[in-house]
C-alpha cells in the first residue's frame, strides 16, 4: 500500500507493537482484526506522507537551488517500482485501499467493510470507481484494455458469468 520498503517495515514493526500492547487474545476475528489494524495505520502514514509532500510543495521556492533531484536517486526509483505498483499509486488512498484489499488480499466485500468500517455500498462504489480510474490510467498509459464486448462485468455480464460456472 505504500510503495516502499523501508516504509513497510516501518509499519510492521508499529502495528506489530501496536498488536502486541493490545489485548489481542479477546478478539473474536484475529485475521480481520490485525488487517484492520495494518490498513488504518497505512492509511495514516499516507495521509502524513502527502501533507508532508504539500508543504514542501508549497515552500519549494525556499530550496529552489536544488530542486533536480541527483541521477542516481531516479536511477534507483525505476529499478525499484514495480509497474502495477505505478498504476496503483495514482489511485486516491480510499480507492487503492479498498481495490489492494479485494484483489490482492482476496478479502471479501463485507469483510473490507468490516476492516475499513464503512458502508457496504461505500465499499462497492469504491470498488467500481477505483477500477473505473485504474481503466483510465491504463489507457492513457497506453495500455491496452478490454472492450466492451471482452469485459467480464460490462453489458455481458450473465454471459461472463455463466461461463465462469
Amino acid at each position: 500500500m505504500v510503495h516502499d520498503a523501508v516504509d513497510a517495515e516501518d509499519l510492521c514493526q508499529e502495528v506489530f507493537i501496536t498488536l502486541f500492547r493490545s489485548e489481542w487474545q479477546s478478539i473474536e476475528y484475529l485475521k480481520a482484526w490485525i488487517m484492520k489494524v495494518t490498513v488504518n495505520t497505512c492509511l495514516n502514514h499516507l495521509k502524513r506522507r502527502s501533507s508532508l509532500q504539500q508543504k514542501l510543495t508549497a515552500s519549494l521556492h525556499i530550496l529552489r537551488e536544488n530542486a533536480e533531484p541527483p541521477v542516481d536517486r531516479l536511477v534507483e526509483q525505476k529499478e525499484t517500482k514495480l509497474e502495477w505498483a505505478t498504476y496503483m499509486s495514482r489511485l486516491p488512498a480510499k480507492f487503492r485501499a479498498v481495490l489492494t484489499l479485494r484483489y490482492m488480499h482476496d478479502f471479501s466485500l463485507e469483510e473490507i467493510r468490516n476492516m475499513l468500517d464503512i458502508p457496504l455500498g461505500t465499499v462497492k462504489s469504491r470498488q467500481h470507481k477505483g477500477l473505473r480510474l485504474m481503466k483510465k490510467i491504463l489507457e492513457d498509459a497506453g495500455v491496452q484494455t478490454l472492450s466492451k464486448e471482452e469485459e467480464p462485468y460490462g453489458q455481458n455480464r450473465n454471459t461472463a458469468k455463466a461461463s465462469t460456472k
